[in-house]
């Protein structure tokens, strides 16, 4: 069931970015098969995990990367994070796959990419980001850098993007029978993400310091204000007859303010709305300018989403096992998502996956007497929630 049912995908286990990528892939239909290390621990509460099939495979056991390479010949698409050259040791680098299976589409998550004087170095998304320049854009004047959580590059950077790329050499190798490798960076796709700060950056803006433009808290009217009992909302009405109504709503009515685009002014504008959003609660502000055409919401933790009726009603959040976490997204109309399943135990499929590839009750029971394959973990083997099954960039 969903959009992309039909579609074959084999993922080489890694952390980050390449799961996030599958997860998508999944939950709109897709068929994801996740290699597993020999040493992959129970991931169940690994919510990026979900929706797929899993195979413990020794891919550096010659029987083990043949096996690898048969499961690619059915395959529409392969992802892999690992660093540059890990592949190819294995046997398996882009050209031994595309020779196996012509139409693969081959998907290759890295932090750096494939060339360059950094791609074969170590690194995480906070570096990636980093050299792209979106840490330095999101400063405040005399504070030190600040880093979105993993989300620029790990996800909207990295495994995003790859999705995207990937569907894309999906549809071209679907009109003209030739696959592809596809080479996503997260440093690139970080980039690619600020390109309406490059556009501003042309327009002769965001020349100063980080924290004094229109997006980045420099302007009074986009921005997040403290509230009486120390919570906070935001505020965003960049277009004029949002920030007239939001003036009104406020009881403001000098004509001074009406000048929305004057930066000298934006300073102490910041200071006279922080004072003002002082004098209330959060809550109490909420019932002021939820439901005004203002572009306002509050500011809520982490543990308090679920409980937020807009977030309720569109179902935006489910609850899987005990385990609260996002619904699929996008929705379709026609071919909606079926509701995810966790995380499988790493080999839990291992002998269905094989047997569903023609391979004989005896040949699957040698490829397990022989260590090729593996199932679920072994009886004494240390457990834990969350994948550590390959080290990333």
């Amino acid at each position: 069931m969903g959009t992309l049912s039909g579609l074959t995908v084999i993922e080489m286990a890694g952390l980050g970015p390449a799961p996030f990528c599958a997860m998508m892939l999944a939950d709109l239909g897709a068929r994801v098969i996740r290699i597993e290390r020999q040493e992959a621990r129970d991931s169940q509460y690994n919510v990026l995990l979900r929706n797929r099939e899993s195979i413990v495979i020794d891919a550096k056991k010659p029987e083990g990367r043949d096996l690898v390479l048969d499961l690619i010949e059915k395959a529409d698409i392969l992802i892999e994070g690992f660093r540059p050259g890990v592949m190819e040791r294995l046997g398996l680098g882009p050209d031994k796959c595309l020779e196996q299976n012509p139409r693969l589409v081959y998907g290759r998550m890295t932090g750096w990419g494939q060339e360059g004087p950094l791609a074969r170095t170590a690194g995480h998304d906070i570096n990636y980001i980093s050299l792209a320049g979106v840490t330095h854009s999101m400063s405040r004047p005399g504070e030190r850098p600040r880093h979105p959580l993993n989300l620029v590059g790990d996800y909207g950077g990295g495994g995003m993007l790859l999705a995207y790329g990937l569907m894309a050499g999906v549809w071209e190798a679907q009109r003209t029978g030739m696959g592809q490798v596809i080479d996503c960076a997260m440093v690139d796709g970080a980039s690619t993400l600020l390109a309406e700060c490059y556009t501003f950056s042309a327009q002769g803006k965001f020349q100063g310091d980080p924290g004094t433009h229109l997006l980045d808290g420099g302007a009074h009217f986009y921005n997040c204000y403290e509230t009486l009992d120390r919570k906070y909302v935001s505020v965003g009405p960049l277009e004029a007859k949002f920030y007239t109504e939001f003036l009104s709503r406020l009881g403001i009515d000098d004509p001074g303010w009406l000048d929305q685009y004057d930066e000298d002014q934006w300073p102490v504008r910041r200071e006279q709305l922080a004072a003002l959003f002082k004098q209330r609660t959060r809550d109490e502000w909420c019932a002021l300018l939820d439901s005004a055409e203002v572009c306002f919401a509050p500011v809520l933790a982490f543990a308090e989403v679920a409980d937020n009726p807009h977030i309720k009603a569109r179902r935006t959040l489910i609850e899987i096992d005990g385990v609260v976490q996002p619904a699929p997204s996008p929705r379709f109309s026609r071919t909606a998502s079926a509701v995810p399943h966790p995380a499988r135990l790493p080999g839990q499929d291992t002998r269905a996956i094989l047997a569903g590839f023609g391979y004989e009750d005896d040949r699957i029971s040698g490829l397990f007497d022989n260590g090729v394959v593996n199932g679920p973990a072994m009886e004494g083997q240390s457990q834990s929630h969350h994948s550590t099954a390959g080290a990333r960039q």
